[in-house]
C-alpha cells in the first residue's frame, strides 16, 4: 500500500473512533484498554549532564524574573498538580486532544534526543505512559487535530541537527504513523491546527554549525500526504508562541537565532489571503514560552532569555511572567506569575484551566524539571 492510501485509510479508521479517551488501547494491547499509569516524579530537577537529581543553587533561583510591564489584570491563581513522571524540557510543545495533554518528545535522563510520550488527565490527576515517538529529538513542534496529534522535525542533538521526520499519533489506537517529511528540515517550529489542515511556521534550519531561523511557513493536508508553501513568517524566529483563534493564526515572541535575540514582535495569520499582519507586542519579549487560548484571550507564559560568551551562559532570565492578550481590542494585560518559572515547557487548557507542565528551570538546557502547575481565574 502506497503512503497515501495508508494515510487515507487511517484517517478513516481515526474517524469511525469515539472520542472518549477512556477506550484507547495501551503499547500493543487490544482496544478497549487503558494507558500504563506512570508515577509522578519524586525529584522536581535533574541534570542534563549525568541525568542525576538537582537541587537549584541561590544563584540559579535569582535567574527568576516574574515583574510585568503590562497593566493588572485579573489575578488568577496557580496551583500545584501531579508531577511529570520524569523531570523533562525542551519538548516545545505541548497539545490537548479529548480533554487530555500530551507532551512528547525532549531532554530528560541525561539525552537530549527522547522519545518520551506522556499523557495528563486532569480528571484525576494522573499521568500515563503512551506510544513513544519513532525516532526521539528535541523541540519537536506538536498539535493535535482530529483524533491525532502530530509531531514534526525537531533536533538530534542539543538545539541543533535539525530533523526532517513527520509522525502523526492515533489517539484511539495508541500508535504512531508516518507521514510524508518536511520539505526542509527543521526545529523548535510552531505547528498550528486550522480548518483541517496543519501550519508549520518558523523555527531554526539546516546547517547545523549556523543553527539559523527560518521564516518558512508550510502546511500539510492530512487527506493527500502532501505539504505545501504558504507566505513565509515576517521577521524569521523559533521558540515562538502560537495558536489558532478565530480563524487566524498568531505567532508571538520568539528569538533570532538565539535566546539573546528575543522579540516581542506579535504577527497574526489570515488564511484567506495569504497575508500576515502585525498586533500589539508581547509585553515581556522572551522565546520558549507557553502560549494557550483560555477564555478568548491568549494567555503567554515563562520564557527564557540569555547572553553567550564563549560558550558560557551570562545574564540568564527564567521568565515566570502571565501576560494575556484581547484580540478584540488588540491590548495585553497582567495576572499573578508563575510559582515557578520555566522555560520550554508544555501548556495546554483543558476546561477551565491552564496546565503547565516540566520545563528548564534555568537559562539553556543544563536543568530539567518534572513541575507541573495549573492556573485558573475561576474564584
Amino acid at each position: 500500500m502506497n503512503r497515501r492510501a495508508f494515510v487515507a485509510a487511517a484517517a478513516g479508521a481515526a474517524v469511525g473512533c469515539a472520542p472518549a479517551l477512556a477506550q484507547h488501547a495501551g503499547h500493543g494491547t487490544p482496544a478497549g484498554t487503558a494507558l500504563p499509569e506512570a508515577a509522578p516524579s519524586a525529584d522536581p530537577y535533574a541534570r542534563l549532564q549525568g541525568g542525576t537529581p538537582h537541587h537549584l543553587t541561590t544563584e540559579q533561583i535569582a535567574q527568576r524574573k516574574v515583574e510585568s510591564p503590562a497593566p493588572k489584570g485579573p489575578e488568577g491563581r496557580w496551583s500545584p498538580k501531579a508531577a511529570l513522571p520524569l523531570p523533562r524540557s525542551e519538548m516545545a510543545w505541548a497539545t490537548a486532544w479529548a480533554g487530555r495533554m500530551h507532551i512528547v518528545g525532549g531532554y530528560g535522563e541525561g539525552r537530549v534526543d527522547r522519545a518520551y510520550h506522556h499523557v495528563y488527565d486532569p480528571r484525576d490527576d494522573r499521568w500515563f505512559n503512551a506510544a513513544p515517538l519513532p525516532r526521539g529529538a528535541n523541540h519537536v513542534a506538536v498539535v493535535a487535530d482530529a483524533g491525532r496529534v502530530y509531531a514534526l522535525g525537531g533536533f538530534i542533538e542539543q538545539n541543533r541537527n535539525p530533523d526532517p521526520n513527520a509522525f502523526f499519533y492515533d489517539v484511539a489506537a495508541d500508535k504512531w504513523m508516518t507521514i510524508a517529511p518536511l520539505s526542509r528540515p527543521r526545529g523548535a517550529a510552531a505547528a498550528v491546527a486550522l480548518d483541517g489542515k496543519i501550519h508549520l511556521i518558523g523555527g531554526a534550519g539546516a546547517p547545523t554549525h549556523e543553527r539559523a531561523s527560518v521564516g518558512w511557513h508550510e502546511v500539510y493536508d492530512p487527506q493527500t500526504d502532501r505539504w505545501e508553501i504558504r507566505k513565509a513568517l515576517p521577521a524569521a524566529r523559533d521558540h515562538v508562541g502560537a495558536v489558532a483563534y478565530n480563524g487566524m493564526i498568531h505567532i508571538i515572541g520568539g528569538r533570532f537565532n538565539t535566546f539573546e535575540y528575543n522579540t516581542d514582535l506579535h504577527h497574526v495569520y489570515l488564511p484567506v489571503s495569504d497575508t500576515w499582519k502585525e498586533r500589539a507586542p508581547l509585553p515581556t519579549a522572551r522565546s520558549g514560552h507557553g502560549l494557550v487560548v483560555y477564555r478568548d484571550r491568549l494567555f503567554a507564559m515563562g520564557g527564557e532569555y540569555g547572553v553567550q560568551d564563549r560558550g558560557q551562559i551570562t545574564q540568564g532570565v527564567v521568565f515566570g511572567q502571565m501576560e494575556s492578550y484581547d484580540p478584540k481590542a488588540n491590548t495585553w494585560q497582567s495576572h499573578a506569575p508563575m510559582t515557578t518559572p520555566r522555560h520550554a515547557v508544555g501548556a495546554t487548557t483543558i476546561g477551565d484551566a491552564i496546565y503547565v507542565a516540566g520545563g528548564g528551570a534555568v537559562t539553556g538546557g543544563a536543568v530539567q524539571s518534572s513541575v507541573h502547575e495549573a492556573f485558573t481565574l475561576a474564584v
